[in-house]
């Protein structure tokens, strides 16, 4: 995909501080310090656009982006271990569930993952809310470029076996070479085409 512009739009933690639903949406979660705001950046082609941070839990409120001014890009905060106060860590499930559940533009959440680890309770959880909200997941196995062809091809399949999915509908990525990228738009762009064509089929 041919990035002509992306800009930060708002931060928010509730409904009423989102933008107007007006443009349809991509959500990118992940445990702390899995690499979504690189992994954003990579793919909008832009160094600095979401601030980068090698300490978990940086990201704490739900940042809205806009891509060529025609969707939205829209980094979550991560769960699992960060080191922010535990008042705050509580407040995001709640805040990630409501925007999850009641956001009528949202097409797809990219559910990033690292290669190197095995997936846990919080990740075949989260499959599985959204499959029961009917929202669209993009598995995505973020540092691969830490492996080697052989450990990444071996790991891929360990982890699509926990989740119960094809080695081949996980998308391996590196932020570093760039590696996926063109794979993970052809999947953002595949499935707004079919919630689309759904929408006309209506």
């Amino acid at each position: 995909m041919k990035i002509i512009s992306a800009e930060f739009v708002t931060s928010a933690v509730k409904p009423a501080q989102y933008p107007p639903p007006e443009l349809p949406e991509v959500a990118f979660a992940g445990r702390s310090n899995v690499g979504k705001s690189s992994l954003i950046n990579t793919l909008v082609n832009r160094r600095r656009l979401v601030k980068t941070s090698t300490t978990p839990g940086r990201t704490q409120l739900i940042n809205f982006f806009k891509v060529n001014a025609e969707m939205l890009l829209v980094d979550l905060p991560g769960y699992g271990y960060a080191r922010v106060p535990a008042a705050v860590r509580k407040n995001w499930g709640p805040m990630i569930e409501t925007y999850l559940s009641k956001r009528p533009t949202l097409k797809a959440v990219v559910l990033l993952m690292d290669l190197r680890r095995v997936p846990g309770v919080e990740e075949l959880n989260f499959m599985d809310w959204l499959r029961q909200y009917g929202v669209a997941p993009i598995p995505v196995l973020t540092k691969c470029d830490k492996l080697s062809k052989t450990n990444q091809t071996k790991q891929r399949r360990t982890i699509a076996e926990a989740l119960g999915l094809s080695a081949e509908g996980l998308i391996l990525f590196s932020a570093k070479s760039g590696q996926g990228r063109e794979a993970l738009w052809h999947a953002i762009q595949t499935i707004m085409g079919q919630t689309d064509a759904v929408k006309s089929a209506k």
